[in-house]
């Protein structure tokens, strides 16, 4: 395995550096974090250089680039302070691709390019979360249309997505999972906004949908197979969010080794005292563990040898050693960090979400689990 960049790449790296370098983003971000406010701005600009097309099959006017590339995007992006996020929904347009209609392509690829929220997938219920045995959001057919009932709780992306992938349940064979393509501006749709101990700069919602009407154009992928796509697609979105969590760690991690660089207490620099040493060392074993579990991933994939869990396994560690990461980092920023409006703060909020958002540990631990027993059955 080799995870030095090729020459394209490395390109591609150096764009996001210097789109980071174009500005202040620190500002921009800290407002968004605050006000609640997706942030645009930076999404469009990162957009501009080609992040939302890095997956998106040439056919379609993407790159058709690998893991590996997605992977050092993300890691720059995140060294440099970006919320990356808020990015989850981007490599997911590659699922419309792959299941939607022509039309629901046609969609979504409309908002390549601009930076623009797209869509989510909703599939949490107050009574179906890490399973979904107990899923009570139906649809019916009734005079030739589809009528969805339901409500989706803890719903990422749910205030502002034009378009949402609704999970639900046939009124009529509840052992039957479909997905729908619902365009969010449908009359029987209300939408109640909820507050986030952190990722705050993307919208969290209550979703409540009442006799909704649908085409049978409206299915996305084929009828009965929505929990087979979601399986499916865990992989991604759980990779995606320990790629996060990393960046992030990276980081807080470089903030903290540059301010025990300066700051002097007893005459000398912080980072001479062997206390302060232990914590950049153990930091340092961790980034460096989660950034060879993340390319090794993202190369497994590339070659089309990733197995199930792997994303689980990333996700159950990064998640982890990267808040100890920052954990420490606000540490050894002592009272700048905790005081002042240090982005590290923030940081520590948003991964401590992270532990529950897109999975929980528990259920981390036994895909993690299953992955590591079933050979030796």
């Amino acid at each position: 395995m080799e995870f030095s960049l090729n020459e394209d790449q490395q390109i591609m790296v150096d764009a996001f550096r210097e789109v980071m370098e174009s500005r202040n983003w620190e500002t921009y971000f800290h407002e968004c974090d605050e006000t609640h406010t997706y942030p645009e701005e930076w999404v469009n600009a990162i957009c501009e250089v080609g992040f939302d097309r890095i997956t998106i099959p040439e056919e379609y006017d993407g790159l058709g680039l690998d893991w590996v590339t997605m992977t050092a995007a993300y890691e720059e992006l995140g060294r440099l302070g970006g919320p990356t996020y808020v990015l989850y929904q981007l490599p997911a347009l590659e699922t419309v691709l792959k299941n939607g209609t022509d039309e629901q392509k046609e969609a979504v690829l409309a908002f390549l390019g601009t930076g623009k929220q797209v869509l989510n997938y909703a599939m949490t219920e107050p009574s179906a979360g890490s399973s979904f045995e107990d899923m009570r959001t139906t649809y019916t057919r009734r005079d030739g249309k589809i009528y969805l009932n339901g409500h989706k709780t803890f719903q990422t992306s749910g205030m502002h997505v034009p378009y949402m992938v609704v999970m639900a349940r046939d009124s009529e064979d509840s052992s039957k999972y479909t997905e729908w393509f619902v365009d969010m501006a449908k009359s029987g749709i209300t939408k109640e906004p909820l507050e986030k101990l952190g990722l705050r700069m993307d919208s969290c919602a209550e979703i409540y949908l009442e006799n909704v009407e649908l085409e049978e154009s409206d299915r996305f992928g084929e009828e009965g197979g929505a929990f087979r796509r979601v399986v499916g697609d865990f992989n991604l979105e759980r990779f995606l969010v320990a790629l996060t969590n990393y960046g992030t760690a990276y980081c807080a991690y470089e903030d903290a080794a540059r301010y025990a660089n300066q700051r002097e207490q007893g005459g000398r620099a912080i980072g001479k005292y062997q206390l302060v040493q232990l914590k950049f060392a153990d930091m340092k074993v961790k980034l460096t563990n989660m950034r060879n579990m993340l390319y090794e991933i993202a190369w497994r994939h590339d070659q089309g040898l990733l197995g199930r869990g792997e994303g689980s396994m990333a996700k159950y560690y990064c998640s982890h050693a990267a808040f100890e990461v920052v954990d420490e980092a606000l540490q050894v920023l002592a009272g700048i960090g905790i005081a002042g409006e240090h982005r590290v703060q923030r940081f520590w909020r948003d991964l401590r979400v992270d532990r529950v958002s897109g999975g929980t540990d528990e259920m981390m631990i036994l895909d993690t689990a299953f992955m590591a027993l079933r050979p030796y059955r």
